[in-house]
């Protein structure tokens, strides 16, 4: 059976609830950090994140929370351990070092695992030049294989989230970069083929050669077992001094399949408005989740991003602390990316018909899409937008916002997101649940193991060795 990390963290309302019974299992050796700083500050080549100064999980008043934070609130942190099976029957978790824990409730955060080549018959994939990026320890690997190749060739597999960032990552380490997808465009899963187009184009201003429409089918190697090719399924060769893999990732259930109910559509456990399982007491949150989303009409969503995983994990605490007065969740879908000096944000559905608007043109540009669906706004896509400008899309989208004459949409661009939040929210049905979270900012109750760990909350315990 497959292991996975065991995290414990607690948080009620704005501040952290800490009970002397906490513990906090990790099989890495490191306090639990954010992952977006992974694939951003973490690989850039001057001044580059490291923890735990930057991006280790942020909490109340802006605090750091690092291994010497933990003990200062009274909760255990064990790391390099494992969590090596689960017996939700008998409320108990097993770890690698033969401990048994009983838990009176558990909240599964097990994330998720990046996709191998491996999976797919790639043989020879093992190379030590071959990166993925998930983990720090991916990270690292993949800052000394820039190290080691300056001014030399780079592939990426995959043109989505994380093969669009690490490109921006590998261009700005002064690495020729050369994106191979099968898709006929970038970022394939959100972006329309117009808004593809603008960034594919600004990346290769950059330096970046894209090959669309095809796939890796093996490598070439050296005597010493490195890349130094990547052959195509057309028979094209791509010199290769480092390769960086991003083909998706994988939620993280095998711990619990057959013990909890699973989404099969979504590939995750499922749960209700609360963040609960099948079994009442145990809850998941975060990529493993697969949940209601309300605002498309409680179809069951499993989304990957750290804004989920922060806001269902402090909905599924306060379901577990305040289950009387803990309504079911009403998250607005959210996601986010910065590359060179690009930077944007998506809200709800791409569902619909699609409307542009905004300069396409232009090197410091501010574009968007909207997304109609039955008459209303079911998403919008902005690029380059002032904080106040992306919360209008994000009001829109949340309210449903009606588009009373289509043409007028695209001329009016962001203009209608602006006067339509602006205007008194109309009695939709849908709770209000805030402001939108922005993802630079330091949140509190940030969960930010957003794939790193499982969440065990434990009112009592019992240890003993097998």
């Amino acid at each position: 059976m497959a292991t996975h990390d065991v995290l414990l963290r607690l948080y009620e309302d704005d501040k952290y609830a800490v009970t002397k019974a906490m513990v906090l299992y990790l099989k890495r050796h490191v306090a639990p950090y954010e992952r977006p700083a992974l694939s951003k500050g973490y690989l850039l080549p001057e001044g580059a994140a490291r923890l735990p100064g930057f991006h280790t999980c942020v909490g109340a008043n802006d605090e750091l929370l690092t291994i010497k934070w933990y003990k200062e609130q009274g909760i255990e942190l064990v790391l390099g351990t494992k969590v090596i099976s689960a017996d939700v029957r008998r409320k108990t978790l097993l770890t690698g070092t033969g401990e048994t824990i009983s838990y009176k409730t558990l909240i599964i955060a097990t994330g998720a695992r990046a996709l191998k080549l491996q999976e797919f018959g790639i043989q020879g994939s093992d190379a030590s030049n071959i990166c993925y990026l998930r983990n720090i320890d991916d990270a690292d690997k993949l800052v000394n294989a820039m190290k080691l190749c300056p001014g030399g060739n780079a592939v990426v597999i995959g043109g989505g989230y994380i093969g669009m960032e690490c490109a921006a990552a590998l261009v700005t380490n002064k690495i020729r970069v050369t994106m191979v997808f099968p898709e006929k465009h970038c970022m394939g899963r959100l972006f329309t083929p117009k808004i593809a187009e603008y960034y594919e184009n600004y990346y290769t201003s950059k330096g970046v050669t894209f090959v669309k429409g095809t796939v890796l089918t093996s490598f070439e190697k050296d005597m010493t077992g490195k890349v130094t090719a990547v052959i195509l399924k057309d028979g094209k060769h791509l010199p290769a001094d480092m390769v960086v893999v991003g083909i998706g990732i994988r939620a993280n259930t095998s711990l619990f399949e057959g013990q909890l109910v699973m989404s099969m559509e979504n590939g995750g456990i499922k749960v209700n408005g609360q963040l609960q399982t099948s079994d009442s007491s145990v809850y998941a949150v975060g990529d493993v989740a697969a949940f209601p989303i309300k605002l498309f009409d409680g179809d069951i969503r499993r989304l990957e991003h750290v804004d989920s995983a922060r806001r269902t994990a402090r909905h599924a605490v306060a379901s577990i602390l305040e289950p009387s007065k803990t309504r079911e969740i009403d998250y607005l879908p959210f996601f986010y990316s910065r590359v060179f000096t690009l930077s944007w944000q998506f809200y709800g559905d791409n569902v619909g018909e699609v409307f542009h608007f905004g300069d396409f043109t232009s090197s410091s540009p501010r574009f968007g899409a909207y997304w109609v669906s039955k008459g209303r706004i079911a998403g919008a896509f902005l690029e380059g937008g002032s904080r106040d400008e992306y919360e209008a899309i994000s009001v829109v989208v949340r309210r449903k916002a009606k588009v009373a004459n289509i043409e007028e949409l695209e001329i009016q661009g962001l203009a209608f997101a602006i006067q339509e939040s602006q205007m008194e929210a109309p009695d939709s049905g849908l709770a209000m649940v805030g402001k939108p979270t922005y993802a630079w900012h330091a949140t509190v109750g940030v969960v930010a193991a957003v794939s790193i760990a499982a969440i065990g909350y434990w009112y009592g315990r019992k240890r003993r060795r097998w």
